[in-house]
């Protein structure tokens, strides 16, 4: 029976003779590694760690081996390089991804404990069929404030526009589809604003947690850098975004030019203006 050699070059020797294959080789060099882990610097991981760092390295060995050349270095003192090299580079990963997850929990701790609170119920008063000057505007001022409007209500209004209840029904319906539509977006942008946030956050632990002047501390600011302005670029996206209904889309569904929209909504805002005095010395009394 031969005797396993101790170290990495007797490994080497037997598989260039042909006495064991590929596959006896990297078992032997995993055994070598798990035995020897203070000549790895893995003396203070638990064997667990090891483990996983063990198979984390297997892809990397592979290449190793196929990659090495007696150019001067012994297989041995070139394996034990890459393992330790790697070694480290597998506890940077682990204390980055560590650091993520730490950031992201903290950051979604506040909201994850929001209480679930039921909405007040609206006590509406009855709206009376009155006579409306200019029915008209006040149609295009509701169909503005749409979202607000229950159908129940729009079944009152609409005697009092000397409108038909379903035509009124109709308007609504087409602006809260295009509602929904922007809801859509605005919930999917949202959703990469939080992302793009938490991703900040990592950067920002990782590059604080990584050693001054390192090559990776610089990675982390330039990486903390583009992600600051694509943040902020999406948060003005966001901004600009509107959930009201526009000029546009009111006189779409009136089927009407938006010309007539604007001068109306101007008129009606022009019209307020005046009352804003009275309005104001009434709320301070």
């Amino acid at each position: 029976m031969i005797d396993q050699p101790q170290d990495l070059n007797g490994m080497l020797t037997e598989f260039n003779r042909g006495l064991i294959d590929r596959k006896e080789l990297e078992g032997r060099i995993f055994v070598y590694i798990r035995d020897h882990p203070k000549r790895f610097f893995l003396s203070r991981w638990n064997p667990d760690a090891c483990d996983d760092f063990i198979s984390w390295l297997y892809p990397r060995l592979s290449k190793a081996v196929d990659r090495y050349s007696d150019r001067g270095s012994s297989f041995d003192a070139y394996i034990t390089a890459m393992i330790r090299l790697s070694a480290r580079e597998y506890a940077l990963r682990k204390k980055d991804h560590r650091i993520t997850e730490r950031t992201w929990w903290s950051a979604r701790a506040a909201e994850m404990a929001v209480c679930d609170t039921e909405e007040p119920e609206y006590a509406g008063e009855h709206i009376r069929h009155t006579k409306i000057s200019n029915p008209r505007q006040v149609l295009m001022l509701l169909l503005k404030s749409y979202h607000y409007l229950s159908e129940s209500r729009l079944e009152r209004l609409a005697p009092c526009l000397n409108m038909d209840k379903d035509e009124l029904i109709r308007m609504v319906d087409e602006l809260r589809a295009l509602r929904l539509k922007r809801e859509e977006t605005i919930r999917e942008l949202k959703e990469r604003i939080y992302c793009q946030f938490y991703r900040c956050l990592a950067f920002e632990k990782r590059m604080q947690a990584a050693p001054v002047h390192s090559a990776h501390r610089i990675k982390m600011t330039r990486c903390l850098e583009t992600a600051r302005k694509r943040l902020s670029s999406m948060r003005r996206r966001l901004s600009l975004m509107r959930m009201d209904a526009s000029n546009r889309q009111v006189a779409q569904v009136m089927k009407i030019a938006k010309g007539t929209v604007d001068s109306n909504l101007y008129s009606v805002r022009l019209k307020n203006q005046g009352n804003l005095p009275a309005l104001r010395q009434n709320a301070d009394i």
